[in-house]
This record gives C-alpha cells, structure tokens and sequence, in this order.
C-alpha cells in the first residue's frame, strides 16, 4: 500500500523540477485456521427424506462466513484475524446517548479529513435495533426527514450513503456497534479452499459420521483511515 504521498511544486519556466517520493509499505497475511465439524447418526442419513449431508454442510459454511463477518469487524487477533475496531488509525467515536444527526454524521467526517472518503464503496452497517431507531428520529427540530430512510437491506441511506443492518454486528453493555467506511478497504485473505470432508471412519462403531471444515484466512484493512465506529451507539 502507499504510505506516503507523491508532492507536485510550483517552478519556473526551466527550472529543475523537485524530485518526489511516495513510500509504500507492505499490508501482510498469515493464514488464521477456522474450524467447525458436525456429527450425523449413519441412521439418519439412511432415514431422511432430505438430502441432510448437503444441508449440514451448508450450515457448516454458512457459520464460516458469519465467523468471517464477525472476526472483519471486531476479530481480536491471536488465532483470530485482527478486524477493524483493532486496526491502527481507524476513527473511534463516541456517542454519549441516543444517536444524533449532527454525532452520526461524525463518522462521515472523520473520514473525509483523513482524505479517505473516496469510491462507491462508502457505507453505514449497524444493528437493526439501531436503525429502528434512526428510523424515528428527525435530522432536525424543523422534522425534515429522518436520519435513516429506508429499508434495512439494501435502499436504506443514510446522508446519502447506503445503510444495512446486521444482526452480526456486536452488541455490549456500552451500546451497540455502528461502522462507516470504504468497505473495499477491507481485505479477506483465504489459503487455498474451503476443505469439507466426510469422515465415516473415526466413530463407526458409534455408526456416527463426522462432517469437517477447516479453512484458512486472515483480514486486513488496506488504510485504517477509511474507517469509523463506535461500540456505544444507544438503540433506545
């Protein structure tokens, strides 16, 4: 990535021109191992009237992509991935009680200053509970609109920029999560494919089969910049 930018000077007809240097550094992977497996009587396979191997290992990676989700938002590191409320230079806001117009738009500024508000990228992502209530409150005491106009899952907006709800997106004692950013700030690294196996062998005198996946990623936010949050958004 570029760490440093390039800088053009003013200069006479013929004179030499500055010589300018824009630095990069590296954004670097390391493979972080995700892991889940279900066991199935061998009788029930033989008594279903769906296909229950398929719909257990689409559950298996349906929970890897929410655990993907989970660790890109707030993953801790360790043998996790680190996300985006651990990376270096994202913007941290407070909202001291129920969100406001003026404090919601914080995170759009914050952003901006830092000169990363660019692209068709650039979203808000909360809980639903958050946007319910964004849902009821007026931009301004004159009551044109509401801050969060919308759906949840697609045409809602926010100051112009899309707005979705998760119910991925973590909830504490503090208040709710809420993000704004460059969403293509955010890299998924994956080390080869997903690897989902039957196993009929280790408990077949139980008649158990074991369905495992395991597979291999790492997240990293290109710029730290291009982010916003706060983990004390009050739904109520």
């Amino acid at each position: 990535r570029n760490d440093g930018t390039a800088t053009a000077v003013w200069a006479g007809e013929q004179t030499t021109s500055t010589e300018t240097s824009p630095t990069f550094d590296r954004v670097q992977f390391a493979p972080n191992r995700l892991t889940a497996y279900t066991e199935i009587s061998s009788q029930i396979m033989r008594q279903s009237q769906i296909m229950i191997e398929n719909m257990v290992r689409n559950r298996l990676m349906r929970a890897r992509d929410n655990a993907l989700d989970v660790a890109a938002l707030t993953g801790a590191g360790g043998t996790a991935p680190t996300g985006i409320t651990g990376t270096s230079g994202v913007n941290v806001i407070t909202v001291a009680a129920s969100p406001t117009w003026a404090k919601i738009v914080d995170f759009e500024t914050q952003i901006a200053a830092d000169d990363a508000a660019f692209g068709t990228s650039l979203a808000y992502l909360t809980t639903p509970q958050v946007a319910g209530i964004l849902k009821g409150a007026k931009r301004d005491v004159a009551g044109n609109g509401f801050i969060w106009e919308g759906n949840n899952t697609g045409t809602g907006s926010i100051n112009g920029y899309r707005a979705l709800t998760s119910t991925l997106v973590p909830t504490g004692s503090g208040g709710h999560y809420m993000f704004f950013g460059n969403w293509n700030q955010l890299k998924v690294g994956q080390w080869g494919g997903t690897e989902l196996l039957l196993n009929p062998y280790t408990r077949l005198k139980d008649a158990t089969i074991e369905l495992v996946l395991n597979t291999w990623h790492d997240i990293a936010v290109a710029h730290g910049q291009a982010f916003s949050y706060s983990a004390t958004v009050h739904p109520s």
